[in-house]
């Protein structure tokens, strides 16, 4: 026979959005609910509540037919209270958009975001394109970093606009050796990106960097640290000649060829 918390349970449950009685106290909660004849909705409405027991979340990822719901698979997975045990597999079957919105939701906990994050880049490949472009205007600083190698140019381009983008992504993503020379010019001509110094220094060292646009940069930059960029730079030899000669001419005073 059930006892009297597991039946105030059920009625919760049944009761959806209905406020709880003045007598039905908060340990209702760590009572498992017949989580079998839980319906969706009432599954989503228990699920808004913050302080459900981890045993009663626990029993609900036991439910093969709520997890075949989307929302609910995405309430159970980003839960605060739901075990980690539980929450991380439960994040890795998430769908492309609930993963994003995991990763970007403040009160999720960061391992769970860098799970979403890490599960999302390892598809990439497998997404379409038009997914991968809502991903870079959309995702978080991670994802655009990830999608500044992406082939198709529109892409990478909406992932430097990101807003959450960070200037030690760039940095990152310029000194891959396999850093596509697409990225290469489109950060030497953003016009927030170009004008920051650790970038161009990052540009510099990039053998795909444009000429012309290498000689820009190291004018503008301090003449022992052009020398030291070049020691370690993928540049062409050529190109650095040039940049050498060219800082030489510039102070030694001597007329620009």
């Amino acid at each position: 026979m059930a006892s009297e918390n597991e039946t105030g349970a059920k009625k919760a449950l049944e009761q959806g959005n209905q406020p709880s009685p003045v007598h039905a106290p908060d340990e209702n909660l760590s009572a498992e609910p017949n989580a079998s004849g839980l319906s969706e909705d009432s599954a989503l409405s228990l699920l808004k509540r913050a302080n459900l027991a981890p045993e009663v979340l626990e029993q609900l990822a036991k439910n093969g037919n709520l997890l075949k719901n989307r929302k609910v698979k995405l309430a159970l997975a980003s839960h605060p209270k739901m075990p980690r045990h539980v929450s991380l597999p439960l994040v890795r079957q998430l769908y492309t958009f609930d993963l994003m919105q995991i990763a970007l939701t403040p009160a999720v906990p960061a391992d769970l975001k860098r799970a979403a994050d890490e599960t999302l880049c390892n598809r990439l490949d497998t997404l379409a394109s038009g997914e991968r472009l809502t991903l870079a205007h959309r995702g978080s600083g991670h994802i655009a970093e990830a999608l500044l190698a992406d082939a198709e140019t529109r892409v990478m381009q909406a992932a430097l606009q990101n807003s959450r983008l960070t200037e030690s992504s760039i940095v990152r993503a310029l000194t891959r050796a396999d850093a596509p020379a697409a990225l290469v010019e489109a950060v030497s001509h953003h016009a927030q990106w170009s004008l920051r110094r650790e970038v161009r220094v990052a540009l510099l060292r990039n053998a795909r960097m444009p000429m012309a646009r290498a000689v820009e940069f190291a004018r503008t930059l301090p003449a022992a640290l052009v020398r030291e960029i070049l020691q370690n730079s993928r540049l062409p030899a050529n190109v650095k000649e040039y940049l050498l000669a060219d800082m030489a001419k510039r102070h030694s005073g001597k007329p620009r060829v």
